[in-house]
């Protein structure tokens, strides 16, 4: 039963609000171009989460994920902003390349500090959150980067260009991120370490796994997956601003705990962090349709995120 729970858990959940918000919405929240709004929204917060799947599996926690995608904005934009006023393909990568680096480099800096000096990684990611944060404004001189067009802008449209794609690509790119993950997590021998280390890390250790190198992996994979979600982040502002994401770390971290990953390690899906990401993004655009206020909004999934969190605790107990 709690393997079941664990597997279909998230769907259930996210199945509940779907009917629940089609009974009570008006009737255009069960439209297409809603579903492809939805969809949409949640696909930054969705791939952020794949990433940090594997840190929570892994018994770790990421605080700096917001700053970091504030970061990603802000060095794409410097770098399209090098391109001219007629960034090329090649400006556009290298821009793109740069986005992911950034949030790359943040990730190694978590996991070495955390793994060479053992400092909790609660502590660290505090402290780089923080660091992140200031060194966008740093490079972004306090104030957003305008940017001319590029064709990055077109990345999170509702309605693409070319309309055959049906969904803005970055849905697309979220699906690409999606299939990785899950085959990382669950046909690798990097997801197999992960659960292990997140299970039971002396054990892991026991076993001959280099626990430090993989949990310096880990926390540099996530920071490039935190990157996509920064281009995304980019591509929906259509500026680099380094006070965007703003507690967008709480989100991410939801989407994971409520798709049921455990804070304790060693569970946690690809599949089931972006059912959380779509969960909360199905219930603020149905709450919004429905004019109910965004406290109440926030009350909502954080009630959610507690009672999941509640679940998985006592899951454990029993388990005992």
């Amino acid at each position: 039963m709690n393997r079941l729970l664990s597997a279909f858990g998230p769907f259930a959940g996210l199945a509940f609000v779907c009917i629940l918000f089609a009974v009570l919405s008006p009737s255009a929240f069960t439209s297409f171009y809603n579903i492809k709004t939805i969809l949409t929204q949640s696909v930054i917060v969705g791939i952020a989460a794949l990433g940090m799947t594997f840190v929570i599996v892994s018994r770790g926690i990421d605080l700096s994920v917001g700053s970091q995608i504030a970061l990603s904005t802000v060095v794409v934009a410097l770098l399209v902003n090098a391109g001219g006023e007629a960034p090329g393909a090649g400006s556009i990568l290298v821009a793109v390349g740069g986005g992911l680096l950034a949030c790359g480099a943040v990730g190694l800096l978590n996991g070495v500090f955390i793994t060479r000096f053992r400092i909790v990684p609660f502590i660290v990611t505090l402290g780089s959150m923080q660091i992140a944060r200031g060194v966008a404004k740093w490079v972004g001189r306090e104030q957003t980067v305008t940017t001319p067009a590029n064709a990055l802008n077109g990345l999170m449209v509702i309605d693409p260009d070319p309309s055959w794609l049906v969904f803005a690509p970055g849905i697309w790119i979220g699906l690409i991120a999606l299939v990785v993950c899950t085959l990382a997590l669950n046909k690798t021998l990097l997801g197999r370490y992960v659960f292990a280390i997140g299970s039971n890390e002396q054990t892991a250790r026991l076993c001959g796994i280099a626990v430090d190198r993989y949990k310096v992996a880990v926390y540099t994979l996530c920071g490039l997956f935190t990157g996509i979600a920064g281009v995304l982040q980019y591509s929906y502002l259509t500026v680099g601003d380094p006070t965007s994401a703003v507690g967008l770390e709480l989100d991410i971290i939801a989407a994971v705990v409520i798709g049921g990953g455990s804070l304790n390690g060693g569970e946690g899906s690809a599949v089931g962090s972006v059912i959380g990401a779509l969960i909360m993004a199905v219930l603020r655009n149905g709450c919004n349709m429905l004019g109910v206020p965004n406290f109440v909004q926030e009350i909502i999934i954080g009630a959610i995120i507690v009672g999941a969190v509640t679940l998985d605790q006592s899951k454990r107990q029993k388990a005992k």
